[in-house]
């Protein structure tokens, strides 16, 4: 039992203790500073089309509307939202893409020096 306390309080030194920039987390930061754009980016614009995908579909089975106008601006705004979350991926890979290219001399560089250390 003494050694599970030694454990926990070993732990919360640790957390207010001082914290030294390591190599290691450096390249973590690195490689998320790559990924987070497109992360937000997909997530955020997958989101909206997916919403405007739902609300072709109301205005189309009469729940926002009723109608020949609301049934034909439901198709019109429900194809915009399918467009949207189709295209999605792509975009998402195209700047994940171009964020692993513009930090990839970095990670490449610290990742030798961590692996020579």
């Amino acid at each position: 039992m003494k050694d599970l306390d030694k454990v926990f309080a070993e732990n919360i030194a640790n957390e207010y203790s001082e914290k030294k920039d390591s190599k290691v987390v450096a390249l973590k930061k690195l490689d998320k500073k790559a990924k987070m754009p497109s992360l937000v980016f997909g997530y955020t614009f997958g989101s909206i089309m997916s919403l405007v995908l739902g609300v072709g579909m109301c205005l189309c089975m009469g729940v926002l509307g009723s109608g020949t106008i609301s049934f034909v601006l439901g198709i019109v705004i429900g194809i915009i939202g399918i467009a949207g979350v189709t295209v999605n991926p792509v975009i998402y890979n195209k700047m994940l893409e171009k964020g692993k290219k513009k930090y990839a001399y970095e990670i490449i560089e610290l990742a030798k020096e961590i692996a020579n250390d």
